[in-house]
């Protein structure tokens, strides 16, 4: 008498209820992917490039911030990088931050002029008055 009949409740969310459910999830995740994951892939492959190619006579910037000249690349991962005249630290390789510059050959400066340089005038360009000349309530 006081007992109603128990129904059955309808079933779950059918196959494409359910992918219906988890589409933006996965979309968000393909995003995450190409925006964040790759980039940051690509850029830590350029990097471990960058360092293993470092070679004697270039410019380096360490983790800490020391820049200088690698003078000797040793084995082990270990750089011997001078910072100042006759001052030389030894690094680790993982540790090198960047590569400033490239040595350039002494061959390549020929003349000592640059192409790119702007020739010096032959006379010295005419300076334009000064605040004294101009102002009349100057003091002399």
């Amino acid at each position: 008498m006081f007992v109603t009949p128990a129904y059955a409740q309808a079933q779950g969310a059918t196959g494409v209820e359910s992918l219906s459910y988890f589409l933006p999830i996965i979309l968000i995740m393909i995003v995450f992917y190409f925006l964040l994951f790759r980039p940051q892939q690509k850029k830590a492959k350029e990097h471990k490039d960058m360092v293993e190619a470092v070679k004697r006579g270039d410019q380096v910037v360490t983790a800490g911030g020391i820049v200088g000249k690698v003078i000797k690349v040793g084995e082990e991962g270990r750089i011997t990088v001078e910072i100042a005249p006759n001052v030389k630290v030894e690094v680790l390789r993982g540790t090198l931050a960047d590569v400033l510059s490239k040595p350039v050959p002494a061959d390549a400066d020929k003349g000592g002029k640059r192409k790119d340089a702007k020739a010096a005038p032959d006379k010295p360009q005419e300076q334009g008055p000064t605040p004294s000349d101009t102002n009349p309530n100057a003091n002399p």
